[in-house]
C-alpha cells in the first residue's frame, strides 16, 4: 500500500510540471577609452522550457532575475587604482554591494531582442565607468598640487598627455611592465614625488584622467588630436613620455622630472592637473578587455499533464 502511494504522488508529480536546467550567459567588454562597460545577456530559450511566442514574457522575466547576478563579478574585478579593485573596496567597507548593483542597475539597457537564430533572446547593458568614480570623489575641495622652490619658466599649456603605449621600467624592481588603467592612476616624477592623485582633482570632474591610444594623437591636422581629445586637452597640450611604472598593478606612471616642474612651476599648469585635462596613452591591448561567463539555474518548467 505504502509502494502504491509513493507511486500515485510521483506520477502526479511527473504529469504536472518538468523542471530543466535554465542557462543564461553573459558576454561583453570593457572599454576604457570611452570608459564604459558593455554586457550583452542571453537566455537559451530550449534549456527553459520555453516557447514563443507566449514564453517570451517569462524569458524576459528569467533575464532579469539573474542579470545581478551575472554582472556582479566583473563590477567588482573593476580596478580602482593600482592597489584596489570595487570588489578589495567592499571588502574594507569603502563601498558597499549596494551601491554597485544600483549604478548595474540603473545602466543604459536595450529592450530585449530576438537572436538570428530564433534560439536565444538577449538584453544588453551599458554602464559608465565614471559612475563608479563620481561616487568614489568624496573630498569637497582638491588639494593643492605640489609646488617647487625652484620653478622653471615654462609655457601655458591646453592640456597634458602623457605617452605610455609602451612597457615601462618598473620602480625598484627589475624588468618591465606595460601600463594599465584604472579610475584613479597616480603620477609620480622620476625623484618620487607625487604630482597627481584622486584628491588632487575638482570632485565636479567625473573623471580624473582619460585613456587614448596612440592613432589618436596622430591625426592629420594642427593639433595632431581627434576631435575628442581636443575637447579634452585642447589644441596645444604639453606632450610628455612616461619614464616608468610604480605600484602593484602598473597603473601609476613615473614621468621625469623636468616635465613635473614644466607642470608644477605656473599656475595654469597645475589648474589643469584639477581640471582632470590629463589623458594617458596606452598600447591598444591595455585599452579593451572581454569578458564572459554562463550560469545554469534549475527551474521550474510548463504543466505537460492533468490533475
Amino acid at each position: 500500500m505504502k509502494k502504491f502511494i509513493i507511486l500515485i504522488m510521483l506520477t502526479i508529480s511527473s504529469s504536472f510540471c518538468l523542471y530543466s536546467e535554465t542557462k543564461t550567459e553573459i558576454k561583453g567588454y570593457v572599454d576604457w577609452e570611452t570608459m564604459m562597460m558593455k554586457a550583452e545577456f542571453s537566455l537559451d530559450l530550449t534549456s527553459a522550457g520555453l516557447k514563443l511566442p507566449a514564453g517570451r514574457t517569462q524569458a524576459e522575466s528569467l533575464l532579469k532575475s539573474n542579470y545581478l547576478n551575472l554582472m556582479r563579478p566583473f563590477l567588482l574585478e573593476l580596478q580602482v587604482d593600482s592597489s584596489s579593485t570595487i570588489g578589495d573596496l567592499i571588502a574594507r567597507d569603502e563601498f558597499t554591494m549596494i551601491q554597485a548593483d544600483s549604478i548595474a542597475l540603473g545602466s543604459n539597457t536595450i529592450p530585449s531582442y530576438m537572436q538570428p537564430d530564433m534560439r536565444k533572446i538577449s538584453e544588453a547593458h551599458t554602464i559608465m565607468l565614471s559612475a563608479f568614480s563620481s561616487l568614489l570623489i568624496s573630498h569637497s575641495r582638491p588639494a593643492q598640487v605640489i609646488r617647487t622652490l625652484t620653478p622653471v619658466s615654462s609655457a601655458a599649456y591646453t592640456g597634458i598627455i602623457i605617452i605610455a603605449s609602451d612597457e615601462q621600467p618598473v620602480h625598484a624592481m627589475r624588468g618591465s611592465a606595460l601600463p594599465v588603467p584604472c579610475l584613479f592612476p597616480k603620477i609620480w616624477d622620476s625623484e618620487m614625488n607625487l604630482i597627481y592623485e584622486r584628491g588632487t582633482v575638482e570632485p565636479r570632474n567625473i573623471a580624473m584622467v582619460h585613456y587614448a591610444p596612440l592613432k589618436n594623437i596622430f591625426q592629420n591636422n594642427p593639433s595632431g588630436l581627434t576631435p575628442a581629445l581636443q575637447q579634452i586637452v585642447g589644441t596645444k597640450p604639453m606632450k610628455i613620455f612616461a619614464r616608468g611604472v610604480f605600484g602593484e598593478k602598473p597603473t601609476d606612471l613615473i614621468i621625469d622630472q623636468r616635465d613635473a616642474l614644466t607642470i608644477i612651476s605656473s599656475e595654469e599648469n597645475r589648474r589643469l592637473l584639477a581640471q582632470g585635462k590629463v589623458v594617458i596613452v596606452l598600447d591598444d591591448s591595455a585599452l579593451r578587455y572581454e569578458f564572459g561567463a554562463s550560469s545554469s539555474q534549475t527551474q521550474l518548467g510548463t504543466s505537460v499533464g492533468r490533475y
